[in-house]
This record gives C-alpha cells, sequence and structure tokens, in this order.
C-alpha cells in the first residue's frame, strides 16, 4: 500500500536544480493525497517564473510512476501561500544560509 510516508521518502529524491536541495526540503510540497490508485500533489515554486518547474514536475512523475498500483501522478501547482525561506527543513536552511541571509537559522 502506498502512503504518504512513502510518496514523501520518494520525493526526498527529487532535487531543486537551482538549489541542490530536495524539493521536500526545500518546502515545496503543501500536500499529498493519495486515492482511486491516483497520488495527487499539490506544490508551490520558490516562484512563479522559476523556469525549472516543468523539469521539476517531469522528475516527480519519472520518481513516482514506479510505485505498485499507482495509474496516475498529479502535480498542481498553487502559489497560495506564497513560498518563503523559512518553510524549508532545518537542514536546508543550513545549507543554504549563504544563498538566503536575511533570516536566522533555529
Amino acid at each position: 500500500m502506498v502512503t504518504e510516508l512513502i510518496v514523501r521518502s520518494m520525493l526526498m529524491g527529487v532535487i531543486d536544480p537551482e538549489m541542490g536541495v530536495s524539493i521536500v526540503d526545500m518546502g515545496l510540497i503543501y500536500n499529498i493525497d493519495i486515492k482511486d490508485n491516483a497520488i495527487n500533489i499539490d506544490m508551490t515554486l520558490t516562484n512563479p517564473g522559476c523556469p525549472q518547474g516543468p523539469e521539476i514536475i517531469a522528475e516527480i512523475k519519472q520518481s513516482l510512476k514506479v510505485l505498485d498500483g499507482i495509474d496516475a501522478v498529479n502535480v498542481n501547482l498553487i502559489w497560495s501561500p506564497p513560498w518563503n525561506p523559512e518553510m524549508m527543513s532545518e537542514e536546508a536552511q543550513e545549507m543554504l544560509a549563504g544563498y538566503y541571509p536575511s533570516f536566522k537559522i533555529g
């Protein structure tokens, strides 16, 4: 049985090409819903004009389509709430502290 924990774990392997950090650690994944052999993901990007968006979505679909019993992977881009650096995991914040110097870690 595919669970949200399994999906989230597999998405740890999807790396934001610009940041070099998983999309999960970046805080880009807002919701994962598994229903009727489909995985539905609500996610955002660091900004609406992110040129890597299609690449990230394709990689999400590619990485999850290998799961037994899953017939579809749907990715819904949403912009509310807007992403901000505080949504990142503590590990990602430490890795990218120089990239986002305006916030404090911890």
